[in-house]
């Protein structure tokens, strides 16, 4: 499974077996972790078989069960972190789907367990991600059309799939409140007002990039 098709077949699971995570899976998901970590100067980290953080009553409001393995989304405090953490963060579950797993974007209905990750000084805690093997592989959702998140006039082909690919990716109670804007061969890309925002941002434009077949260059 390529990215794209992960991009496709990837939708939010709250539910897991008690498969553990181990073996080929286990170590390429800490190879990729690592690398992420690397390029991004995020100390993103792999909590597992730690079932408390979503065993509460806000966990249990949000129709979690079975969790006991999560990524700890953790980086240095910035106006810039949340954004990282999104676009970083949807690295990994993509590169997770495709080796297997399910997972979920969690904001706020998780508990804080002393001991399981670590918050260096200088860095705080963006969110989490649930990760495991799900009861079943989630549902699709629906979606905002590509005229009510871009903005552009004859558009390349390469802008479309862009934003087509963007409005697959997940965002916060399925908010889409970003908006990518053409103005010649570079995208500019703004968030919108609403929960997790920049988050959610930083997890389209990774979704952008991979539809366009452009890198990190092609942002104003």
């Amino acid at each position: 499974m390529d990215m794209m098709e992960a991009m496709r077949a990837r939708h939010s699971v709250r539910s897991y077996t008690a498969r553990p995570i181990e073996g080929d899976t286990l170590r390429e998901l800490e190879t990729l972790i690592d690398a992420c970590n690397r390029e991004s100067g995020l100390h993103i980290q792999l909590v597992r078989n730690e079932p408390m953080a979503f065993d509460s009553a806000m966990a249990h409001y949000g129709r979690f069960s079975g969790v006991k393995n999560y990524l700890a989304l953790v980086g240095k405090k910035s106006p810039r972190l949340d954004e990282l953490c999104g676009y970083y963060g949807e690295k990994l579950v993509l590169a997770a789907q495709s080796l297997g797993l399910n997972t979920c974007w969690v904001g706020l209905t998780f508990k804080k367990i002393p001991d399981t990750f670590h918050v260096d000084a200088g860095e705080k805690l963006a969110l989490v991600i649930a990760i495991g093997y799900g009861t079943t592989q989630g549902a699709a959702r629906k979606s905002k059309t590509a005229a009510e998140v871009s903005c552009a006039s004859a558009a390349p082909e390469w802008f479309e799939k862009g934003v087509e690919a963007a409005l697959l990716a997940p965002t916060a109670v399925n908010q889409q409140k970003f908006l990518f804007t053409l103005h010649g061969d570079k995208v500019s890309a703004r968030a919108g007002l609403g929960f997790f925002s920049k988050v959610d941002l930083g997890i389209a434009k990774y979704h952008f990039e991979l539809g366009s077949g452009r890198d990190a260059s092609v942002w104003l």
